[in-house]
């Protein structure tokens, strides 16, 4: 059921509805149940793997919570009788085990997302292999892919990891973590709420007021408008650019840059308003996943503003315990033995750094394109983090010229293109593939003679209309987005009846006159969608 169906509107107005009609101690049973019937409805094979998913991890944490108290009980009552050297090794001894409860539940969860979506990418290498030695091939079988595996095994494995921790309670309510789990508006794409932020809100009682009927659905059109308008609008022509390479390149690789940045960027942010949104009308306020990523003046800044819960994510549970973990400790110490200090003290943050990154791209899809996609965005960071006192020089030398807002829109534009460039991995799907078309932007000048008498647009299959329509809705969401910098636009709107009333009406109109509908309209799915 995509968001932007007939189906999921009807659906999303009757839950609200019915949200605030029964009893407030009942309302986060309504979201339960609404939760249940989406996810039955998107496969009913796909329900045994994420209530797996939620009974183990509710399970798991509650076991891990008891012998944490248990433990804690112990040396309390023992305090006076156990040294300070025992009660030292028992916390450490307790601790461990703890820890290897927390590893088998990680091994199962990770290990259900791992057969489900890489089983197919890994048999494919050991066919390759195979074929070097002219073997027989191995059949690679059809596994489903339950909706939003990827993000809810995300959440659950992050509160597990926060119970272990001590940084989170327990569940004490099976159906209610059930709840946090499988949050319908979130479980396609996100964002990834840790438990102590979305937990508690969903089952407080909420009482229907105009800020967040009237923000949420204002920001739900905005998500429409985004995705129909701008990223389905343009979907057609990235098509046609990346389904023939040999034909569509040098400048037309430079556009699909252009047009695949907006594409993403109306389909991803447009569904995480939605999520936001919808979220909202139901009291409920999720965490922001996107903050003007496309204004960051280098990569560091760009992945701080893109999909924020995914890289703060990947930075607690990945980054940061790997830089600590013992035998990381030990190869710094090996490292600044043999190879010097300055070399030995960055070897383990560049390992760090490669792992979490090429575990970035495994996570976005099983194939080499992301793994290559994730790889290069790592390396790029760490170059820049070299590069980084050099950058101080010329903005000391240079102060007036770095702080203006021209080296601004330059150091902007930059990093657009850089992270567009690499981007273009997703498109093609094809790594050598990719590598000719982003080459060809270099040595294929012929492509440009198409930018005379409107060649391009046809090509292409766009109307001038389209790219007017486009071109007004993309300067829209660029002003928008500068405006919600320190209070999000819808509400203060929602402030303003007249004003929400006119910006709804003309966002309806907007979507239903120049978005992607039409006779056998069949919304494109969430990119995001496969994860």
């Amino acid at each position: 059921m995509s968001f932007t169906s007939f189906a999921f509107l009807f659906f999303a107005a009757a839950v609200v509805l019915l949200y605030y009609l029964v009893p407030k101690r009942g309302q986060w049973i309504v979201l339960l149940v609404a939760s249940t019937l989406f996810y039955a409805a998107a496969g009913g094979w796909y329900l045994p793997f994420i209530v797996s998913t939620i009974l183990s991890t509710f399970f798991l944490a509650r076991w891990i919570a008891a012998r944490a108290a248990a433990d804690a009980a112990y040396i309390a009552a023992h305090k006076e009788d156990l040294s300070k050297e025992e009660r030292k090794a028992y916390k450490a001894k307790k601790k461990k085990q703890r820890l290897w409860i927390l590893i088998g539940g990680l091994i199962l969860n990770f290990g259900i997302l791992a057969v489900l979506k890489y089983t197919g990418f890994a048999l494919s290498m050991v066919n390759d292999i195979l074929g070097l030695f002219g073997a027989g091939k191995i059949t690679i079988p059809r596994l489903i892919l339950p909706l939003g595996i990827s993000f809810y095994t995300f959440r659950s494995t992050a509160y597990l990891i926060d119970v272990y921790r001590g940084k989170s309670e327990a569940a004490r309510n099976l159906a209610q973590y059930a709840l946090f789990i499988s949050f319908f508006p979130a479980v396609m794409q996100g964002p990834i709420c840790r438990y102590a932020d979305l937990a508690p809100q969903l089952t407080e009682p909420h009482k229907a007021t105009w800020d967040n009927l009237s923000a949420g659905f204002l920001r739900v059109l905005w998500g429409f408008f985004k995705k129909l308008v701008v990223a389905d609008t343009l979907m057609g022509a990235v098509k046609i650019i990346v389904g023939r390479p040999d034909d569509f390149g040098g400048m037309y690789v430079l556009l699909l840059i252009i047009l695949y940045s907006a594409v993403i960027y109306g389909d991803f942010t447009g569904g995480i308003d939605i999520t936001i949104g919808l979220s909202r009308m139901c009291g409920l306020k999720l965490t922001e996943n996107f903050d003007r990523p496309f204004s960051s003046r280098s990569t560091a800044e760009y992945w701080n503003r893109w999909h924020i819960t995914m890289g703060s994510w990947f930075s607690d549970y990945v980054f940061y315990p790997l830089s600590i973990c013992g035998p990381m400790q030990k190869l710094t110490k090996w490292g600044r033995a043999h190879l010097g200090r300055v070399v030995g003290m960055r070897v383990p943050v560049y390992l760090a750094t490669l792992v979490t990154w090429f575990l970035t791209g495994l996570w976005h899809g099983a194939s080499w394109n992301f793994i290559v996609w994730g790889l290069l965005n790592g390396v790029v960071i760490l170059v820049s983090r070299e590069f980084e006192p050099l950058y101080a020089r010329f903005r000391k030398a240079a102060p007036r010229l770095t702080s203006s807002a021209v080296y601004g829109g330059f150091a902007a534009v930059r990093t657009f293109f850089l992270m567009g460039s690499i981007r273009i991995l997703d498109c093609y799907r094809d790594v050598p593939v990719t590598a000719r078309a982003f080459g060809s932007m270099f040595t294929d000048f012929s492509s440009w003679r198409d930018l005379d008498g409107g060649l391009v647009l046809d090509r292409l299959g766009l109307s001038p209309v389209t790219c007017i329509v486009v071109a007004l809705a993309t300067v829209l969401i660029f002003f928008v987005s500068r405006a919600g910098k320190t209070r999000p636009v819808a509400d203060r709107l929602s402030a303003r009846p007249v004003l929400w009333t006119a910006a709804c009406v003309g966002l309806v109109l907007f979507v239903l006159l120049a978005g992607s509908w039409g006779i056998g309209y069949d919304a494109n799915a969430f990119i995001y969608n496969q994860f």
